[in-house]
């Protein structure tokens, strides 16, 4: 029997697709971009006839109704990084956060320390030889999908065809429901005040060298770098997702990939977020290679790359250069994501420039400004990045350098790029901590 007839003999509606799953079942839901909504959306009406399904998974995008309290008993998320459309069920107990590198994502199930039952995925139609492709998620999918015993697939005449360790035979697909929806877009945000990320922006493009590789993250300071880097030559990216800030510095000449020590010539990647115009630009272009997160995050990986640049965020920082990024004091709020891995593969980069970049204040919702440079981490509050791994912060106010350097020097480089309306508080603190 041909793939065409195995295709078809697995054709079946989301509804009876969905009868596989069975209570006390550990599910793996594909997310970013790519979370597939007939499926969830037929999961969670059948979720009245289930006991203790869980559904593992990362970051995803659009509405939750899984983890609406009527759900409680029937379906428990168990997630790896705290999207804000999850963030209340766990702040309330009624969901569960597990920490773990992004690098290792992938392995928790691959190497059966979480066994899947089922993987609910998303793909491309197949090409002529049976295979379809991941899309615009392949990173923290291909493993678990490959663990999984049962394999639940939408099949979108809209998912882009992306390139690289991206496909999936459809004879690995036990059931498969054909859809045609657009996917869902997610335009980088601005993060507050746009002066702000874009003098952050501007101090970080002037640390990146020519022929730099570089990992970008989600949100407004990494694409509004992109901006200010068309004055550069023969940059690469090496990083676990991207927007479209890169098109244009791919039509400009600048982005060329040519002096990446791996992969020489091709943009790597284990996941795609943005708009439209993104997904079109990534169909069936030979630029682009998807390849799992457990390689495109290993530090040892990234490493590899000389001059290798990566750009993570922050909650706040204290004044010894412990980052918090995943908790607002004991709240759990994101998770450590890729940060560590990149920071660590980037400081292991010849000419590396691993990267904490975030504006020197944020505002509560009374209005109050709380300064992000701190004397210390709130109680409870998570270090992602340790003082040891720490090398360039990155502010409005320009850039502390805490590499080889004491906690005196540190302390005195952070206050200096702290918002100058905390600078001498700081500095009262930095006394009485006897660290100036």
């Amino acid at each position: 029997m041909g793939w065409n007839d195995v295709y078809k003999s697995r054709v079946t509606t989301a509804e009876e697709a969905v009868k596989t799953i069975q209570s006390g079942n550990r599910l793996f839901l594909t997310g970013n971009a790519s979370v597939p909504k007939t499926l969830l959306a037929a999961l969670v009406k059948r979720a009245p006839e289930l006991k203790d399904v869980e559904i593992c998974q990362a970051l995803t995008v659009g509405p939750a109704d899984y983890v609406n309290p009527e759900m409680e008993g029937h379906l428990r998320v168990n997630t790896m990084f705290i999207s804000h459309n999850v963030r209340k069920a766990v702040q309330d107990g009624r969901a569960d956060f597990t920490p773990v590198l992004l690098s290792e994502f992938t392995l928790l199930f691959k190497n059966g320390v979480l066994p899947v039952d089922v993987a609910m995925i998303h793909v491309s139609p197949p090409d002529e030889h049976g295979f379809c492709s991941l899309g615009v998620e392949v990173g923290l999918t291909k493993s678990p999908a490959e663990a999984a015993k049962i394999v639940i697939a939408e099949v979108n005449q809209q998912m882009p065809r992306t390139l690289g360790d991206s496909f999936i035979h459809v004879s690995r697909l036990t059931h498969i429901v054909p859809v045609d929806y657009p996917i869902s877009e997610m335009a980088m945000a601005e993060e507050g005040d746009s002066e702000v990320v874009e003098k952050i922006a501007g101090h970080i493009a002037d640390l990146i060298p020519d022929g730099a590789t570089m990992q970008m993250g989600i949100g407004a300071i990494p694409d509004a770098v992109l901006k200010y880097l068309f004055h550069k030559k023969d940059l690469g990216i090496h990083t676990e997702l991207f927007s479209e800030g890169v098109i244009d510095l791919v039509d400009a000449g600048v982005l060329t990939n040519a002096r990446k020590s791996i992969h020489t010539g091709k943009i790597v990647a284990g996941f795609i977020l943005g708009t439209k115009r993104l997904y079109d630009w990534v169909d069936d272009n030979p630029l682009i290679e998807m390849h799992r997160t457990e390689y495109v995050n290993d530090p040892f990986v990234i490493a590899q790359n000389d001059r290798m640049v990566a750009i993570n965020s922050a909650i706040e920082v204290d004044l010894t250069g412990q980052v918090c990024a995943d908790s607002i004091g004991p709240k759990l709020y994101s998770g450590v994501g890729g940060q560590l891995d990149f920071i660590y593969g980037a400081s292991r980069s010849k000419d590396g420039r691993p990267i904490i970049a975030m504006p020197s204040t944020s505002t509560l919702r009374d209005g109050t400004v709380l300064s992000k440079i701190t004397n210390m981490l709130k109680q409870g509050a998570g270090v992602v990045t340790t003082r040891n791994h720490v090398r360039f912060v990155v502010t409005e106010y320009g850039v502390a350098e805490l590499y080889g350097k004491t906690i005196r020097q540190r302390a005195q480089a952070l206050i200096n790029i702290a918002h100058p309306n905390f600078r001498e508080e700081l500095t009262r603190q930095a006394k009485e901590l006897n660290y100036i």
